[in-house]
């Protein structure tokens, strides 16, 4: 059998490791999302490592909604560990047979309207979760989450903007009853932390510019207001 050589020898390794371990698979979710939309995946990714940056550090991270959790070892490569939470057993059964042993990270089920999870983290993130929380549940899960977070821990929501939708396909706006404007989500963040920091993002660039104009929408929340856990 014909030896496999790559033409330059830097690129022998790619070889190497498709032998020994296999390709990767994508996750449920991520498949779906390189199946019809690759530009998409792109797009979550960014986001994904936005929220590493900020995080950056810390020696304890919950994740909220993390669906397939495909993007989770983004945040993984800057933090200590990851604790990542999903109310769906599909996507988290998934992540757990995907797991490498050098992405390692606890993925577990668990709705975080029906209870806080356990332990306490300095650094906890959701992305595009808080709008499929119906309004009158938006304070249980921003509470629960806050609930488990270290007095000085950060928080970083990641949502649509309220003005995307009218832009946003039928598929992607299924389950969305509760998308804000940049003002919302920064009251919301402020019945919680003593400081919000909202910014704006279109396709996978993150900026401080005009918030209607933004697809996305980041919030990162700091200093923790005790009366609200």
């Amino acid at each position: 059998m014909r030896a496999e050589k790559t033409k330059e020898t830097q690129y022998q390794s790619s070889v190497t490791l498709r032998k020994a371990q296999g390709l990767t698979p994508l996750g449920s979710v991520a498949n779906l999302v390189w199946h019809d939309d690759p530009r998409h995946l792109l797009f979550i990714l960014a986001r994904y490592k936005f929220v590493a940056k900020m995080l950056s550090g810390k020696k304890s991270v919950l994740e909220v909604g993390c669906g397939d959790a495909f993007w989770t070892r983004l945040v993984l490569q800057e933090v200590g560990r990851v604790y990542a939470v999903d109310f769906d057993p599909i996507f988290v059964e998934d992540a757990n047979k995907r797991m490498e042993a050098k992405w390692k990270f606890k993925c577990k089920v668990h709705d975080i309207l029906s209870a806080p999870v356990d332990g306490v983290f300095d650094g906890a993130y959701s992305l595009d979760v808080l709008e499929h929380i119906r309004k009158a549940e938006e304070r249980q899960f921003m509470s629960n989450i806050v609930h488990s977070l270290h007095k000085e821990g950060v928080l970083v929501i990641g949502m649509p903007s309220r003005q995307s939708q009218v832009y946003a396909s039928k598929r992607s706006k299924e389950g969305h009853t509760n998308c804000k404007d940049h003002g919302e989500l920064k009251e919301l963040m402020l019945r919680y932390f003593h400081n919000a920091f909202v910014f704006s993002m279109n396709d996978e660039v993150v900026h401080t510019g005009f918030y209607p104009m933004a697809h996305y929408l980041f919030a990162v929340g700091a200093g923790k207001r005790d009366d609200k856990t």
